[in-house]
């Protein structure tokens, strides 16, 4: 299974990060975990300077935009 967690305050950018990252894993058909972290000290911990984060296996993949359902298909695919 992979993990994927999304970084942010859950703000509309963070929902949407977590909306294409769903998206992405169900056309892979991928069986994922999406974890919301929007504890301010366990973002701290992935030492992004911006939110949305997005981390993949504990890998931080993109932070500070919306990446597009593509980026996140690839990143899932080599995980």
């Amino acid at each position: 299974m992979i993990t994927i967690k999304v970084l942010g305050s859950g703000c509309p950018n963070c929902k949407r990060v977590e909306a294409l990252s769903h998206q992405a894993a169900d056309a892979l058909k991928l069986d994922v975990e999406v974890i919301k972290v929007t504890d301010y000290n366990q973002i701290l911990d992935y030492n992004i300077l911006s939110t949305p984060g997005l981390v993949i296996n504990e890998k931080v993949v993109c932070s500070g935009r919306i990446p597009s359902l593509e980026e996140i298909k690839t990143w899932l695919q080599n995980a």
